[in-house]
């Protein structure tokens, strides 16, 4: 198993629609300001947030339980900027939708810029032949309120190919996040 380069990511994603919408370079200035990075890099992909979130609330006094999920655990923001209060946690999606080849393992790491705020970026990996848009776990570990940028770089995406094909993908397993849009919450 190896990971994969940028010259791979662009041909898959051009020839095989493994990422899209795609971005073949790295984007670092969005109307001539700073942003947070995203596009291909050398071995990976940096992903963006979509301006949907949800964002953790007690004020319903549920309790998290992922086999019996409470939707009012969460109250639903869309906008540019998202604001986790502290100590708190938030669901986003990817502006990008994947397919993953059946031969290749996706995991996803945070960015270092919100790492380094105490903002941590949780995704599971992402199995051969899964495809949707990606549900991303923000943590805010800090005693302060945490901005997330939405269409902005949050996480990069590694892709790992396999030696050999896998004898049973998400997708033939009938996975129950296969081909999910928007910010999915947890299912049994």
């Amino acid at each position: 198993m190896g990971i994969k380069s940028d010259r791979w990511i662009r041909k898959m994603a051009l020839e095989q629609q493994m990422i899209e919408p795609f971005e073949p370079n790295q984007v670092r200035r969005s109307n001539n300001q700073p942003i947070v990075s995203y596009g291909t890099s050398s071995y990976g992909y940096d992903v963006r947030c979509a301006d949907e979130f949800k964002i953790f609330t007690n004020i319903n006094s549920s309790i998290v339980d992922p086999k019996q999920f409470d939707d009012r655990s969460f109250v639903d923001v869309q906008s540019d900027v998202c604001i986790i209060p502290p100590n708190s946690f938030a669901l986003a999606r990817t502006v990008e939708y994947f397919r993953i080849p059946r031969d290749v393992l996706t995991i996803c790491l945070g960015k270092s810029t919100y790492a380094r705020c105490g903002i941590i970026v949780n995704v599971t990996p992402l199995e051969p032949e899964w495809e949707g848009h990606v549900t991303l776990e923000f943590s805010n570990t800090t005693p302060l309120p945490a901005r997330i940028y939405a269409n902005e770089g949050v996480a990069q995406m590694l892709f790992l190919g396999a030696d050999e094909v896998c004898e049973t993908s998400y997708k033939d397993r009938a996975g129950k996040y296969q081909g999910q849009t928007g910010v999915v919450v947890p299912r049994t």
